[in-house]
């Protein structure tokens, strides 16, 4: 009897050593997704990207030899259930290198914990107050390790209504145009709005007061006729696509004559499916050089990440999939710098990021546009890339053959090459 109990002793420790030994043969990563919650409609391809991303880095080696243990949680886009993940994910015998968040609200309420805990968050979050890693601007907490691929919304924003500007002059309309700003009132359509409405009034605008729409969809008639009766020119959609879709769909009804300019989550090829002719001519960002099955090298490799969770290879990715790909292999390449630089603690895969210009992923050439962080800009790109939907039928339908079919496009109308002003840094 005490011999089998010696064995079975020995047996717990030798399985305790190697699960031990397993777990440090792996790199642990957070990733918040919001697949139930108000930003689903959005959330759910950009979430399925990075989980995709990561199974087929592991597929191919990892990274520097270690598997990546990726611990993937729907948070329904709530702020607390993001804590309580970050306190799993912070605790000392847990502690994950990396994070790959999600939302505003819980970005922000995240920031100044991933500075004392020294963990990078690559979020689906581009408020501009997350670009300043030194807080040099006043603006906001020091943000020194978040992350995001892409042009801020503010950004984004400056870029739209320069065009709008240009829009105006073009077709020959007198006096100032009027430029109004809606969208929930929470964190993540507010974002840009100060700088947007700055914006608007450097460039001539009659800025109006905005108008609020929730998160969810609904019924909108009311804002569509205080649109109207104000005489908007350009009205900016802070909210995911969505909610967007009821207020296109109500305006159109409502006999609304307006420029839609659609923040980068406001508008895709889906929401143009779902709004049909009420989402044609809408002008918003996209942050990839391409979509789904463009000409670039970079898409065999998109291509590729897609079958993990689509073998058939025949389902349509949206533009937010494919950013969400260049997000995660962002991570995935200052993961490999970190690991070989003393290792793949939340402090050097901060440094990995640091350590390129002009950046593009291996693999993704044509797809990602170029990116560069360093310790005192968080801004990894100002060049905003502004794009046209058009509708020129029923939706009805696979969106794979509408968009083959060229019922459903995305038109690039213009590059805005912005300035990297310190003063902007921040909001």
């Amino acid at each position: 009897m005490k011999t089998k109990s010696l064995l079975s002793t020995a047996s717990l420790a030798i399985a305790i050593a190697a699960f031990s030994a397993g777990a440090q043969a792996q790199i642990a990563i957070g990733h918040l997704a919001d697949y139930s919650g108000g930003t689903s409609d959005v959330g759910t391809p950009y979430g399925q990207a990075v989980a995709d991303t990561f199974a087929w880095v592991n597929k191919n080696g990892g990274v520097n030899g270690k598997q990546l243990n990726v611990d993937t949680n729907d948070y329904g886009y709530q702020v607390p259930r993001a804590i309580a993940l970050y306190k799993k994910w912070s605790a000392p015998d847990s502690k994950v290198a990396a994070i790959m968040g999600w939302g505003t609200a819980d970005t922000e309420a995240l920031t100044g914990f991933l500075a004392q805990d020294k963990i990078p968050d690559m979020s689906g979050s581009y408020a501009a107050a997350l670009t300043d890693p030194e807080g040099v601007s006043g603006k906001a907490k020091p943000a020194p390790y978040n992350f995001f691929y892409g042009p801020s919304y503010s950004d984004s924003l400056r870029a739209m209504l320069m065009w709008a500007a240009e829009d105006w002059k073009a077709k020959g309309k007198s006096g100032k145009p009027k430029f109004v700003h809606m969208g929930a009132n929470h964190p993540y359509p507010n974002a840009p709005k100060a700088a947007g409405e700055a914006m608007a009034q450097e460039l001539g605008f009659e800025v109006l007061p905005p108008l609020v729409f929730a998160l969810s969809p609904g019924d909108y008639s009311a804002q569509c006729l205080s649109l109207k009766s104000s005489g908007a020119n350009y009205a900016y959609l802070g909210n995911t696509a969505a909610s967007n879709i009821s207020v296109m769909k109500a305006c159109k009804t409502a006999g609304v004559d307006i420029q839609f300019l659609g923040n980068v989550w406001g508008m895709d090829e889906n929401a143009a499916k779902t709004a049909g002719d009420a989402a044609n001519g809408v002008i918003f960002p996209l942050r990839t050089a391409v979509s789904w099955g463009g000409d670039a090298p970079g898409m065999k490799t998109v291509m590729e990440i897609s079958k993990m969770s689509d073998p058939t290879g025949k389902v349509y990715r949206p533009v937010h999939y494919i950013a969400a790909v260049c997000s995660a292999l962002y991570m995935k390449e200052a993961l490999d710098w970190a690991a070989k630089n003393g290792g793949a603690t939340g402090e050097n895969v901060a440094k990995g990021f640091y350590q390129k210009k002009d950046w593009v992923p291996a693999g993704m050439e044509g797809v990602c546009n170029p990116s560069t962080w360093t310790d005192k800009d968080h801004r990894g790109t100002l060049k905003v890339d502004l794009y046209r939907t058009k509708v020129s039928g029923a939706t009805d339908g696979d969106l794979n053959d509408l968009m083959a079919k060229g019922t459903i496009k995305l038109e690039k109308v213009k590059t805005v090459e912005l300035q990297r002003k310190p003063e902007l840094l921040g909001w």
